[in-house]
């Protein structure tokens, strides 16, 4: 199985979700077109299928490896890393003015989802590196980005996020590496930081360590946390790499999956300290943090795009060759293969509409993210944060879990060789499951959903996204055909049952937090489904008019067929989902302690 880039289903999301006409017309994006994303989008694919998808199993059987202090990555890695860099791909959307191509966030994404479906372990450098980018953007002075940010842009250098300790994983409070300031400005950091992916390795020649600590006296508690930059190599006068800095890797994991990405512990600070430099102002460290954190979070949602399309891919793939039985219609006397059957249609089709319904969602949010920072015009840009903060949540935890369902069902398509490593499939379902866990687990991506997205406006936000769904259902109802009338009414449904919930939600958050916290994460799966259904439901009626227009038919009725699939089988969920949020906290809340 060779994987395929969807550039056709991207650029119709493009084109007809994503509105990437009216991004080509914001400010600084007027030469970022439909023309110009599908010239990106099928020389990104050329890469992603020719060089780094191959690459994909090797780092399953071969990983990286740990010696002596030095990682080294996957043979091949590093030739398909300068291939990436040189292609320019890393800058693709970050400003130009310091060496980035300056393209929209909309055609960052649909590159992202290339890289991660060709080789996942691969695409994390990039993104550890990107959410570096955003950090120092955001925080950094004049000095540190003219230093920094240039060499990070070209892909030359690679960046990290450093906040998880031993004792401190989700509750960054308890964050105790140290930092002591120095008569120079700088500081020396001292501590120990675990799970830091790509921490240490052989393809850039300087990794850019953006790490949190607290500085001598600080306040306890979030309060009390710094960023701080800690190259690997310190610079030289003239900018260039010099001597090494006092943080060293000391150990990598051995992962469930994931398994050419270097997961590194490293050590700071054993030899004299680590030098460190301040990111912003002293004790908003944590507030810097969360710029890359919420970078990330979208990338890992397209992760878990990703690798829901791979595993589609595979397991129609499979499913063609594979000749196991009689058709139940009888339609053929001798055994066919399994695509045939019906059942196994319904998990690709499962699969199918999952991976399109998401993917729709996340470049409808990127192109909500392009219009906050671009529009000229101040309510526009605080109408599309507010949709775009309300999204990534979704993107980032309904994506991810999905995946794992999508990655699940493609190795059940299988059957039992599914389970055997040689397929591929299990790939996929071990790589999915991380996804789900790293950049902020799904009870946090829905913590964050009920409080801060939720709750903190009284449920705004979510209302004015659910007037505008009403409105795509009136569009369906008007349509006349048979999926649109289906779809119009399943998302009426899924909408009520949404709006129920943020009425609960907004009224019970303070009052009544644990009946509210233990609906947290269906509230977020309800939230995501109704979201890409949404797309769906656009997506057919789209669909529609260009199939009477005489353009692409086989696509087209593919596109109305598949959202149909979602309006019965995936948004009839959502009522159920509804019910267990509103009533049933009282069996989580009421056991025991003792009785678990």
């Amino acid at each position: 199985m060779t994987y395929r880039a969807p550039v056709k289903d991207m650029l119709f999301v493009m084109q007809e979700l994503a509105g990437i006409d009216a991004v080509s017309r914001l400010p600084g994006f007027e030469e970022a077109g439909l023309d110009t994303a599908q010239a990106v989008l099928e020389e990104c694919a050329k890469l992603n299928e020719d060089v780094v998808a191959p690459l994909n199993w090797d780092g399953d059987v071969n990983p990286s490896s740990f010696q002596a202090g030095e990682v080294r990555a996957t043979p091949g890695f590093k030739a398909a890393f300068d291939q990436y860099v040189q292609g320019g791909w890393q800058g693709l959307h970050h400003p130009a003015d310091f060496g980035g191509q300056g393209l929209p966030k909309l055609i960052h994404a649909a590159c992202q989802e290339m890289v991660n479906a060709a080789n996942m372990s691969f695409a994390l450098c990039p993104l550890l590196t990107d959410g570096a980018i955003e950090a120092l953007l955001t925080a950094g002075t004049p000095e540190q980005q003219a230093t920094y940010l240039p060499k990070l842009i070209d892909g030359t250098w690679t960046g990290t996020m450093n906040l998880t300790e031993p004792q401190a994983g989700s509750d960054l409070s308890l964050v105790r590496t140290r930092a002591e300031p120095q008569p120079d400005g700088s500081y020396k950091l001292f501590g120990t930081k675990i799970f830091i992916t790509w921490g240490e390795h052989d393809m850039a020649e300087n990794i850019v360590h953006l790490v949190l600590a607290r500085v001598t006296g600080a306040p306890e508690g979030v309060k009390g946390i710094s960023l701080f930059i800690c190259p690997k190599f310190l610079l030289n006068a003239d900018g260039t790499p010099g001597a090494r800095n006092d943080v060293h890797c000391v150990s990598i994991e051995h992962k469930m999956g994931i398994k050419a990405s270097p997961t590194a512990v490293l050590q700071y600070g054993d030899h004299g300290g680590a030098v460190g430099y301040l990111v912003g102002e002293e004790n908003r460290g944590l507030e810097y943090m969360f710029v890359m954190m919420n970078a990330a979070r979208f990338g890992v949602g397209v992760h878990g795009i990703a690798v829901a399309d791979l595993a589609y891919q595979r397991a129609v793939a499979y499913a063609r060759d594979r000749v196991q039985s009689r058709p139940v219609d009888g339609s053929m006397n001798t055994a066919a293969p399994i695509i045939h059957h019906p059942d196994v249609r319904r998990m690709l089709m499962t699969m199918r509409a999952y991976t399109e319904g998401c993917r729709a969602m996340a470049l409808v949010g990127a192109a909500a993210y392009d219009a906050a920072h671009h529009h000229p015009d101040a309510e526009a840009r605080a109408q599309n944060q507010a949709v775009y903060e309300f999204l990534v949540p979704l993107i980032k935890g309904y994506a991810t879990e999905m995946s794992i369902d999508v990655a699940s069902l493609g190795v059940q398509v299988h059957g039992g060789m599914g389970f055997i490593e040689e397929t591929g499939a299990a790939q996929h379902y071990r790589d999915a499951k991380i996804l789900t866990i790293y950049e902020g687990t799904t009870a946090i991506q829905a913590n964050d959903l009920v409080g801060r997205k939720t709750a903190r406006d009284g449920g705004r936000t979510a209302r004015a996204i659910a007037a505008q769904i009403e409105q795509t259902e009136q569009a369906l109802a008007a349509s006349g055909s048979d999926a649109a009338q289906a779809m119009s009414r399943r998302l009426a449904a899924a909408r009520q049952a949404f709006l129920d919930v943020v009425a609960f939600v907004a009224a019970g958050a303070k009052g009544q937090p644990n009946a509210v916290y233990a609906g947290s994460v269906k509230y977020l799966m309800l939230a995501g489904n109704l979201v890409a259904g949404w797309q769906m439901g656009r997506a057919l009626l789209a669909a529609e008019k260009r199939l009477a227009a005489g353009e692409d038919a086989d696509f087209m009725r593919a596109k109305i067929a598949t959202a149909r699939f979602y309006a019965d089988h995936i948004l009839t969920q959502a009522p159920g989902l509804r019910d267990a949020i509103v009533d049933g906290a009282a069996p989580i809340n009421d056991m025991a302690l003792e009785a678990f």
